[in-house]
């Protein structure tokens, strides 16, 4: 198991710990829900969710483009940032 992580990269690594912890958090939810079975206490674990999701895209988009940033133009890392802003402006409005 060592020697399949060691040949991935360390910040493929942590982007993808970060979408498991997000599947685990948003999975445990889902149970929680079912176990608790109250419509209003399930309204409010959803609304949890809904700062987990973007705050975990938010960290992942960023460890990612500070990984390539180096390899990008300004230009190309301006239209990266607008397009995550647009995704964020999206779910908020």
């Amino acid at each position: 198991m060592k020697r399949f992580f060691s040949h991935i990269d360390s910040t493929v690594l942590t982007m993808a710990g970060l979408r498991i912890l997000s599947a685990s958090i948003e999975l445990t939810a889902a149970i929680l829900m079912l176990v608790l079975n109250d419509v209003k206490k399930a309204v409010t674990i959803n609304s949890l969710l809904a700062i987990v999701g973007p705050v975990i895209f938010i960290i992942t988009m960023t460890i990612g483009i500070f990984h390539i940033a180096d390899q990008l133009s300004y230009a190309k890392l301006l239209f990266i940032g607008l397009g995550v802003f647009f995704i964020l402006f999206g779910i908020y409005k």
